[in-house]
Order: structure tokens, then sequence, then C-alpha cells
């Protein structure tokens, strides 16, 4: 039988924060899900806490990979879960009830997400997310990837980009519900807590590598009329001209406007 669930497991020289996450998982009330391991041949001792908990996997392995969003590909690629769950060594799930609360509500959605725990050093800062997703939150924000139950389907199609470092589980994200318009839904719990000492909280490179990908989603000008159109729901003011776009005047005004622009955009990419 299929199960709901599979909790995948990335590490890499990490051995405390491998056992601090593993300890969370299989402490779990609920304990009918698959729990996987993808180890980049870490030599820090983490395989011997592996082999410690062995009788808890479903499947491990121990070899070098091509970065993170590598690993995760490789853990896609063995779960066999309706959905998936990222818990990278380091994070926890916030206590041992929490999957007999969430797992009974893994259905009917391409992505079910939580609100996440940001652990800074002994102070925790709790991220809540939005119910309604458009392009003006994803354009400048992403979900809480420990606290998002994707199905699997989704991400066999769609596996995580390996040309970034930091952002690919954002870009995923943009892709199935800003462009694919998948079904989600969020859940008004913390799901997981959030170790900030990961790659993902080098804020700069972050939003470097969100800016690349945008652009290479939107090419030539489409990027810089996205990102004004993002900016602009993002106005307290946007509430505003949704109420004037419904008028028969603005509509006769704004047509034009906008195929204009249209036009303009298609010349200027001829051009280049």
């Amino acid at each position: 039988m299929v199960p709901v669930l599979s909790i995948i497991t990335i590490n890499y020289n990490n051995r405390l924060g491998l056992l601090k996450t593993m300890q969370s998982v299989v402490e779990q009330s609920f304990q009918d899900f698959e729990y996987l391991i993808i180890d980049g041949g870490s030599n820090d001792g983490s395989l011997e806490e592996i082999l410690n908990y062995e009788q808890y996997l479903s499947f491990w392995c121990s070899e070098k990979d091509k970065g993170v969003y590598n690993a995760m590909n490789k853990g896609i690629a063995k779960a066999t879960g309706e959905y998936l769950l990222f818990l990278n060594s380091g994070d926890s799930l916030l206590d041992n009830q929490i999957l007999s609360k969430i797992v009974p509500l893994l259905k009917d959605y391409g992505i079910i997400y939580g609100d996440l725990i940001f652990k800074y050093g002994t102070k925790d800062i709790l991220q809540t997310y939005p119910d309604r997703l458009d392009i003006g939150y994803l354009f400048y924000y992403s979900l809480g990837h420990p606290a998002s139950f994707i199905r699997r389907d989704l991400l066999q199609k769609r596996p995580y980009s390996e040309d970034f470092k930091i952002v690919s589980d954002w870009e995923f994200f943009f892709y199935e519900i800003i462009l694919d318009n998948i079904p989600y839904m969020h859940i008004n719990q913390a799901i997981s807590i959030f170790d900030t000492n990961g790659i993902s909280s080098n804020l700069e490179k972050c939003k470097q590598e969100q800016i690349e990908a945008l652009k290479r989603i939107f090419p030539g000008g489409l990027y810089d009329m996205i990102e004004e159109y993002a900016a602009m729901k993002r106005s307290p003011l946007f509430p505003l001209f949704y109420e004037l776009q419904k008028t028969r005047k603005f509509q006769l005004r704004i047509k034009p406007l906008l195929s204009f622009l249209i036009k303009l955009n298609n010349f200027i990419g001829r051009k280049r």
C-alpha cells in the first residue's frame, strides 16, 4: 500500500543536526509514513548516526552529490508517498503530535502548507503565511519548505532545478501556483522548526538567485512589466485600482494601452 507521506532528510556533515531531525521524526505518534535520508558522503560521523536509526528508514544512501537540490531530486526519485515533506538536517517537526493532526488533511490539493518557526539561537520567531497566494506575494516571498506537503507527482513532473543553490524550492512554488494554477491549501498551524544556520539564510544570495529565476521565467521586457505589476499589487492603492478596472470607461481606456505595451514588448524582443 502506498503511504500517504514520505519525509525526506538531506544531510551533509551535520551530525548533530541530523540526529535532532531524525529524533523528531521517529518520535511521532503517527507512524504510517516512510522516511528517507539522502546523505552527501559525510565524514563527520553522520553515517554512524544513520546506521543507528536504520530500522526506521525506508531508504538511505551516503554518496557524493551535486548540491542540495540534486540530493532532493534523488529523494524524490526514491520516495513512494502521495505527498512529500522535506525536513533537512537541523530542522525538526513542531512536536510529536503534529503529523497526527496534519496527515488526515493531505488530500485534494497539490500543495498543502503550514506555518514555520524560525530558530535564531535561543529565539523562536513564528512565520505565518497567507491563505491566498498571488503574484504580488510569491514574486517577493516563498513558502516554508519544511512546512509544505507537496504531491509527489508534481515534483516528478517538475523536479527542483539544480542550477541554483538556494531558491529552487521557491521557483517550484512559483511555477506550480502562479503559472500552473494548481490547487493549494494553507493550514493555520506551525508545522516545523527551521534551522537558520543553513545556506538559505543568506538573504543577499537568495535575492540574486530569485531575480535570475524570474528573468528566466519572464524573458526580455516581461520581467520589468511583471515586477511593476507585483509591486502594484502590494500597494495599498491596489483595491482602488481593482474597483476602477470594473468600470466601462476604465476598460475602454486601458485596453488600448495594454495592447500598445504588448506590441512594444514584442517589437523590442525582435530587435534583440
